[in-house]
Formats: structure tokens, C-alpha cells, sequence
């Protein structure tokens, strides 16, 4: 009975939690910043970045481990039976005896034809590398984050001028409804408002349907569970600036210098020159040099007088200790090195082609989204031109509408347009923000 007591407090306790979490996240506006952290935090491709990182950081401390000397010991006890070999005395014996020897030895490598340090800095280009990939994997996410965020914006004002395009509408159909019982209007002016009511109420569910899918999408990205009340925070009024002073000749310039995709590609192609140096070092000699300690030990070591000689008199006295230098010349072994040369050589180029391609690739994507955001900004003003234009005829219409002195097809006509012209505004005004930022991003700019 207290153990389902406790169970059931817990339970409560949890559920009050979830509930307590849940109006935190839904009763506070999420910001861009903390839904691109959230991302960085989550994402699986972003944490398989980081992941490549670590393991190309390990390599490169291998790389640096591999300059220092080996050093190793070596204990062996035996157990001898039958016919073998007295270490004492090197002659063959029948008898049981025990036997034993140890050894340190060290070695460590002078020169190989700079292969390590070759591949050391291969690996140091590597590992910075894969810091700028992890990098960019973010920067990618952050951009998909950002399209989201906007998406969400964009779909809330669509919502919102609905609803408000509705609300006339329903005014107006509640206004005609009490005319035609008194017989005052044509059946068909209110049935034409019906009708543009209930437009407008489709309106309703197809934003509030894109609205949904938008805080889905969001929420896939961070990789949190989805959330139909998430809200994000207003742009600001200055975040909308019209004079955007960069050129596509400076912006490139800079996202040479900033951007961590360039700088992948780069770091990629130095890698690999380093690459091809090692791959040669094997062709040249290696010379390394080498000391070691050995001291053997048997059951049946005898002196002078055939008596025993002890354990550690053995140690002390037979030992022996050994210095020495070793050359070794590659001569053939099957072309391999040769083959190795020439695919490290095919690595190269395909690091040098790919980093060039980038490039270009890079100054192609500035100066299509500056086209993009130009075309945006112009677009913009002409529409906020047109919805004030719009919104003065449409004024006019709905007096002249409610006056009797218009046509229901004439208010229509106006009140569309209108409606029309700040749908369009809407969708042009994130457009534009969103060419913004990617402008931005190419310059290394803050997003938020």
C-alpha cells in the first residue's frame, strides 16, 4: 500500500513537471538564437561532424606519438622437460630445469624520408579540416533553422490577415443578412458576400494548416517533439533594412577569408600534398637506431666449483646490454609504394579540383542571392506602394458599398485586391529578410 502511495506521488509529480516544462516552452516566444542552439545541440548531422572531428584528433596524436622512441620489455620463464638446450652452458641436456630471461629493448626511428612528419602535418591539415566540415555542418543547419523560423513568421501574418480579411467579411454578411429581410438589397449581394466569406475562411484553415506544418518543420530541425502552440519572436522593425550597402565582388571576397566550407576545401588540399610527400618518403631509407638490456636465468647454471649459482648473481653477472644502428633499403616490393605515390597523387587533384569547384560555386550561389535579394527589395517597395493604394480603394468602395451607391461585384473587386496586395507584402517582406541572411552568412555576419 505505501509503495502504490509513493508510485502515485511520483507520478503526479512527473506529470506536474511536464506540465510546468511545457508552458515554459509554449507560454515564452522562442528566439532564433536559441532555436539554432537547440539544433546545434540535437541535430544527428551536426554530431556526426563532431564526432569525425575527435576521431581525426586522435590520428593526429598518433601522428605526433609516432616521432617517439619504442621502448619494451620482455620477461619469459620456462619450464623445461626431455632433451633441450641448457642456456648455462649451451650444450644439450636431458633433464627438468627452469629457465628464464629479460629484456628491454628501445628503438626509435632517425630518419624515413620525412614520412612521419610528412604525415603528421597531413594530419594536423586533417584534423583542421574536419573542424571547419563540423563547422559547416552548422552553418547548414542554421540556415535550414533560419528558412523555418521565417516560415513560421510568414505563415502567422498570413493567419492573422485571414482572420482579419474574415472578420470584415463576416461584419459585412451580418450587415447585408438584416437589409435583406427588410428587403433593401439584392439576394444576390448577399449571397456574393457569403461566398467571399467562406473563401476567406478557407483561407483560415489552409494558413493555419501551413502555420502547423512550419512549427513541425522547426521542430524536426532542433529534433524536439513537435509542438502545435510553439511561437517564435517578432522581427524587429530594424531588422528590415532596404540599403543593403554590400556588393557581390566584396561579399565574396570576405566569404573567401570567413566561410568554413572554403576553408574545409583548402585545408583538404593541403592535407593532401602532405599526403603525396609521405607516400614518397617510402621510396628513400630508413634509418633508425636501437639499445636493449638481456640477462638470462637457468635452474641448472653451476660455477667452477659446480655449485649452484644463485637467482640474482645470475641476473647481475650474466647480463648483457647492446647499442646499434640499422639501415633498411626499400628495393622492390611490388611497385606498392610507387602505387601508393600515384593514388595520393589522384587525392591531390581531386582535393584541388574540389576546392576550386567550391569556389566557384561560392561566387555563383553571391551572386545569384544578391540578384534574388535585389529583386526582393524592389518587389517589396512596389508592394507597399500597391497596398496603400489598394487600401485607399478599398475604403472608398466599402462607403460608397454601404451607401447603396456600389455594386456587391464593385466592393469585391476592391476588397480582393486589397486583401491580395498584403497577402503579397507579407510574403515579400520575409523573402526579402531571408535573402538577408544568407547574404549575411556568406560574410560571417551575427544572424540574430
Amino acid at each position: 500500500m505505501l509503495l502504490r502511495k509513493i508510485f502515485l506521488v511520483l507520478i503526479i509529480a512527473m506529470m506536474m513537471y511536464m506540465d510546468g516544462r511545457s508552458q515554459t516552452i509554449t507560454g515564452r516566444p522562442l528566439s532564433l538564437q536559441e532555436c539554432v542552439q537547440t539544433a546545434w545541440s540535437n541535430n544527428l548531422d551536426v554530431k556526426q561532424s563532431d564526432f569525425n572531428m575527435e576521431r581525426a584528433g586522435v590520428t593526429l596524436r598518433q601522428s605526433k606519438a609516432n616521432l617517439l622512441p619504442n621502448v619494451g620489455a620482455d620477461i619469459d620463464h620456462q619450464l623445461n622437460q626431455g632433451r633441450s638446450i641448457d642456456l648455462n652452458t649451451n650444450d644439450y641436456v636431458t633433464q627438468n630445469y627452469t629457465s628464464g630471461s629479460y629484456q628491454v629493448s628501445a628503438n626509435v626511428t632517425l630518419f624515413n624520408g620525412l614520412r612521419l612528419m610528412n604525415t603528421l602535418k597531413s594530419n594536423q591539415y586533417a584534423y583542421e579540416a574536419s573542424k571547419m566540415e563540423w563547422q559547416t555542418s552548422k552553418d547548414q543547419l542554421m540556415l535550414n533553422v533560419i528558412l523555418a523560423y521565417l516560415q513560421i513568421l510568414t505563415s502567422t501574418d498570413l493567419l492573422q490577415q485571414s482572420q482579419k480579411t474574415a472578420e470584415v467579411a463576416q461584419k459585412q454578411v451580418e450587415r447585408l443578412e438584416l437589409m435583406n429581410q427588410e428587403g433593401a438589397i439584392k439576394p444576390s449581394d448577399l449571397t456574393d458576400l457569403k461566398g467571399l466569406l467562406a473563401d476567406n475562411k478557407v483561407s483560415i484553415i489552409t494558413n493555419q494548416n501551413a502555420l502547423d506544418g512550419a512549427r513541425l518543420s522547426l521542430a524536426q530541425l532542433m529534433n524536439e517533439a513537435f509542438n502545435k502552440d510553439l511561437q517564435v519572436e517578432r522581427l524587429r522593425a530594424d531588422q528590415v533594412e532596404l540599403n543593403y550597402a554590400s556588393t557581390p565582388d566584396s561579399i565574396f571576397t570576405i566569404a573567401l577569408q570567413q566561410l568554413a566550407i572554403i576553408k574545409a576545401a583548402d585545408l583538404r588540399t593541403k592535407s593532401a600534398e602532405k599526403a603525396v610527400r609521405a607516400a614518397r618518403g617510402n621510396l628513400l631509407p630508413t634509418i633508425g637506431l636501437g639499445a636493449g638490456f638481456y640477462t638470462p636465468y637457468s635452474s641448472t647454471a653451476r660455477d667452477a666449483s659446480q655449485n649452484k649459482i644463485d637467482y640474482y648473481d645470475q641476473l647481475s653477472n650474466y647480463y648483457r646490454t647492446y647499442e646499434g644502428i640499422s639501415i633498411s633499403i626499400p628495393i622492390f616490393n611490388n611497385l606498392r609504394f610507387r602505387n601508393q605515390i600515384t593514388l595520393a597523387k589522384i587525392d591531390l587533384k581531386s582535393a584541388e579540383f574540389t576546392a576550386k569547384t567550391k569556389q566557384i560555386q561560392l561566387k555563383q550561389n553571391i551572386e545569384q542571392d544578391y540578384f534574388n535579394m535585389t529583386a526582393a527589395k524592389n518587389k517589396y517597395q512596389a508592394l507597399v506602394e500597391q497596398v496603400a493604394a489598394y487600401a485607399e480603394s478599398f475604403r472608398a468602395a466599402e462607403v460608397r458599398f454601404n451607401n447603396g451607391a456600389a455594386t456587391s461585384v464593385d466592393y469585391l473587386i476592391a476588397k480582393n485586391n486589397y486583401d491580395r496586395a498584403n497577402v503579397n507584402l507579407i510574403i515579400a517582406r520575409y523573402d526579402y529578410v531571408l535573402r538577408t541572411k544568407i547574404l549575411d552568412y556568406y560574410q560571417a555576419k551575427p544572424l540574430w
